[in-house]
This record gives structure tokens, sequence and C-alpha cells, in this order.
């Protein structure tokens, strides 16, 4: 093996030689992808406190990565098939390690919101090189193994985020957690060059920009105006935003099946197997990231553990994704696509539906069990709706295959926290009300009421409004008693707001899976198997 790969994988007469040690730096560099995302989840209480976030400051911090890396996916999957799908990655790394150093030094909301755009853009070109070079890389006999170890990855790095930067919390600031990335993407980097083998199209003609343009512009107002909406209202700017993208999208599809060589051969997902495992991805990570929302939240400001025992106590979903992934790669040849697929999605949604037996008292161990048959349903059920869709794509289109199955997953992470996200929200303001507006507070006048208005605002907005009212509260001797029935009515209203969004969530995961149900073919061909 000489220091650097590079012999292209067209040219080599056998299978790649270190194709699993590859795949190794693959999942690495997923890995910071997917943990940029959840490790957020545990820093955000810092970094509300340290910026005097809003609300929406917050939500800007969380959606400046989640818009443009929704966005630009399918572009950036095209342009790497095109030029250098390892290129791509490694551009990707680069992006990605600089904007989370910039995060770092970061002391304003805009300059931590501009570092979260950077990373965004960098998620968005590393994502789909990571499966079209998995896919280039490996037979088919093996694809299907390899894709099962990659979305097991996901689901590691779903609580490795939290655990890691949990514990960067307990001696550091927030900003430290964003250097988590950059190690990880310096080794990834040096390893692509040695490990992972160049990649490319071969034959591929000119880019379809005007298409590409288009995806970006309907994606990404798309995205923006379902989160803005739901957390905001439907004001003129959401609705105008999801206008756009529905004229955007219409006349993406009415370009593309007109063009010679278009972005995405739309007509892709008119085959059964391609849009019902799109579909099935997207719903899966719906249900998964609205759920890890509203856990993560009950662990911090209802349950008081701190970010390092959050994280922790995240892992059961990791260990269940990957036992899940292990069984799905059994399950698929005696189930098939469709059996597989569904049993997962099965699985995932009565994780969903068990939290909505919670109460204000629930214990760790109620959320356990939920968090196990979610993880069991995303490793059961994405690695062969993944191997779907890029089976059914030829090798000169495997970044548009990438792309439109890592778009389906942020798209659907990104509807799942919006959509779940504003049901809780509105379920917890709704039950917390009657306390607050029965209180008994002292009367006070001047600063004193006006930050005593400021606090029942603050507590009736969210649960960790609440939390950090209740916890000054109770360092003030005058006002201590107040505290604990502050939380103790914080809680109970969360644990009602747990209880409607999961029982949404949940019944819509099951009305998706009887559809996918419906979709998917009896037998279909992926890159592993006919199933």
């Amino acid at each position: 093996m000489t220091l650097l790969a590079s012999q292209p994988v067209t040219d080599q007469q056998r299978p790649y030689r270190w194709r699993w040690a590859a795949l190794a730096v693959l999942c690495l560099s997923l890995l910071i992808v997917v943990m940029a995302n959840t490790a957020l989840i545990v820093a955000a209480p810092d970094m509300t406190r340290d910026l005097e976030l809003t609300s929406a400051g917050l939500q800007w911090v969380i959606d400046g990565y989640t818009v443009p890396y929704a966005a630009l996916m399918l572009l950036c999957g095209v342009i790497g098939d095109k030029y250098s799908r390892r290129g791509a990655l490694l551009t990707g790394l680069l992006v990605f390690g600089g904007g989370a150093v910039f995060g770092s030094l970061a002391d304003t909301t805009s300059e931590v919101i501009g570092a979260r755009i950077a990373m965004g853009v960098g998620a968005a070109i590393i994502m789909p090189a990571t499966l079209s070079l998995l896919v280039a890389t490996f037979p088919k006999s093996e694809r299907t193994r390899a894709i099962a170890a990659w979305a097991a990855t996901s689901g590691l790095a779903i609580a490795l985020g939290p655990l890691l930067a949990g514990w960067i919390l307990e001696s550091r600031s927030w900003s430290a957690t964003f250097l988590i990335n950059v190690p990880i993407a310096a080794i990834a980097a040096v390893a692509a060059l040695i490990l992972v083998p160049p990649s490319r199209a071969e034959g591929l003609g000119r880019i379809d920009w005007i298409g590409g343009l288009l995806s970006v512009a309907a994606i990404g107002t798309g995205v923006y105006g379902i989160i803005n909406g739901f957390h905001f209202g439907w004001s003129a700017g959401p609705t105008a935003a999801c206008a756009g993208a529905v004229l955007g999208l219409a006349a993406f599809v009415a370009w593309e099946l007109r063009h010679p060589q278009p972005l995405l051969d739309v007509r892709k997902l008119g085959d059964r197997t391609v849009g019902g495992a799109t579909l099935a991805v997207l719903l899966v990570f719906l249900a998964a990231f609205g759920a890890i929302y509203f856990i993560a939240q009950q662990f911090q400001f209802v349950l008081g553990y701190g970010p390092l025992e959050t994280g922790v106590r995240l892992l059961p979903l990791a260990a269940a994704v990957s036992a899940g992934a292990l069984v799905s790669g059994r399950l698929a040849p005696r189930l098939g696509l469709r059996g597989t697929v569904v049993a997962g999605m099965v699985l995932a949604a009565a994780g969903i539906l068990a939290m909505t037996r919670v109460g204000g008292g629930s214990g760790y161990l109620a959320f356990a069990v939920p968090l196990i048959l979610l993880g069991l349903g995303i490793g059961i059920g994405q690695p062969p709706a993944t191997d779907a869709i890029m089976g059914r794509f030829p090798d000169s289109d495997l970044g548009a295959a990438g792309g439109l199955n890592d778009t389906a997953i942020e798209l659907g992470g990104s509807l799942g926290i919006a959509v779940l996200g504003s049901i809780l929200a509105a379920g917890y303001k709704q039950s917390v009300a009657p306390f607050l507006d029965a209180a008994p507070l002292p009367v006070l006048s001047g600063d004193m009421a006006a930050q005593a208005d400021f606090a029942m605002e603050v507590s009736r907005e969210s649960v960790g409004g609440a939390t950090i009212v209740a916890q000054e509260l109770a360092a003030n001797p005058l006002s201590a008693r107040y505290a604990e029935p502050l939380h103790e009515a914080a809680s109970v209203a969360f644990a009602d707001a747990i209880t409607q969004a999961s029982l949404v969530g949940g019944l819509t995961l099951l009305a998706g899976t009887a559809v996918v149900a419906l979709i998917l073919p009896r037998r279909a061909t992926t890159a592993g198997h006919t199933a």
C-alpha cells in the first residue's frame, strides 16, 4: 500500500483491498456531521444564558446549520460525482472544520449563527460524499453490510454528540463544544487521503446548474418556512417562504423532466422502491429527532441531569441503533425490503407512543424503554431503505442518490423538531397557564413588579425558562417557597405536552408506515439482494 490511495476505483480489477478501513473513514466523517446537530442539545442552556438568546435567536443557532445542510445536499452530491467524490469529502471537512474553529471563538449570537451556517455548508458536502464513496467502493455483495454500518454510525452520533459535549461542559464553556469536531475532521481528512480511493462518475456531462439552484431554493425556503411557521406562527414571512417552496418545487420538477441530463431524475421518485424507501427514511427521522428534542429537555430541565449525565442516558439509543443494524442484515433476506422497513417503522412508532404514558413524576426508566425501541426501529428500518435507494440509481448518479437519501433524513429531522416541537410548546403553555394565572405571588411595584412579570412570561414560554426562574427563586430567601411549586407545575405541564407530541408523532409514523407498506413492492431489487 502506498502512502496515498491514488488508483481510482474504476481502474481496479478486484474489490478494493482496504475498503473496510475506508468505510471507517467515511463513518468517522459522518459522525461529526450528525454530532454537530445533537451536541447542541446539551450546550443550548449555557449558550442561552451567556449570549442572552431569545427564543428566535436560539432557533436560528439551531437552524443556521439545518437550512443550508438540507438545501445543498442534492447539488453537492452531483458536484462530487462530476469532479471528485473524495475531493468533495475533503472540501467538506475543511469547510466544516473551519466553521467549528470560528464557532469556538465566537462571542455574539450573529457570529455563532455564522459559524453554524458554515458548518451546515460543510455537512451538505460531506454527507452525500460518504454514501456515494461507500457504494462506489464496495461490491454489491457487501454493500448491504457496509450501509448497515453507515446507518449505525448515525445512531451512535445521536448519543455521542451530547455525551462528548456534556463531558466538555463539565469543565469548559459551550464554545469548547465546537472544538469536538476539529480533531476528528483533521484525522478524517488525512485518513481519507491514505485509505479512500478516488472516485467520480464516468462520462457525466455538464452539471444542471439551473436545476441545482431551483432545488436549493425550494428546499431551503421550505425548511425555513416550516421551522419558523410552526415555532413562531404563520405570519407573512413563513407563509410566503412555504408558498415559494411549492412554486420552486414545481419549477424544479418541470425543469428536470425536460433536461437531457437532470440534476435528479425525478422519474425515479415514481419508482415504488425509491419513493417508498425515501418516504420511510423521512418519516423515521421526523419521529426520531422530534422525540430526542423533548427527551433531552426532560432530562435536563425536569429530571435535573447535567450535560454529561444527559449524554450518558442517551447511550441506550445508540446501542439499540447498532444492534438493530446488525439484526437488519439478517432480517432483510427473510422478510424482504418491505417487511424489514415496515418492521423497523412499527418499532420506532411503538417507542414514540410509549412516551404517551409518562407523567410529571416519571423517572429515567420511563424514557429508557422508548429510547431502546426507537433505536431498534431506526437500526432495522433505515439500512435496507437506504440500500434500496442507492441500488436503484446507476453509478453515474450515486451523488444524486446519496443527496436524495440524506435530504430525506435532514428534512425529516427538521420537520420533526418543527412540528412536534411546536405541539410540545403549545401543549406546555396550555397546561402551565392555570398554575401561573393563579400563582399566589406577593403584590409588587416598580422594578420588582417588572421583574416578576418577566419571570412569569419566561416560565410560561418553556420548561427551561420555568426551571431557570425556579432556581433564581430558590436562591432568594424571600421567594424560596415559590420555587418548588413552580418547578412541579412546569414538570407536570411538560409531561402533558410530551404526551400530546408523542401521540401525534407516533400516530403520524404509524399512518406513514401503512402508506410505505402500500407503496413498496412485494419484491424489490436492491444493491445487495432481491427482496
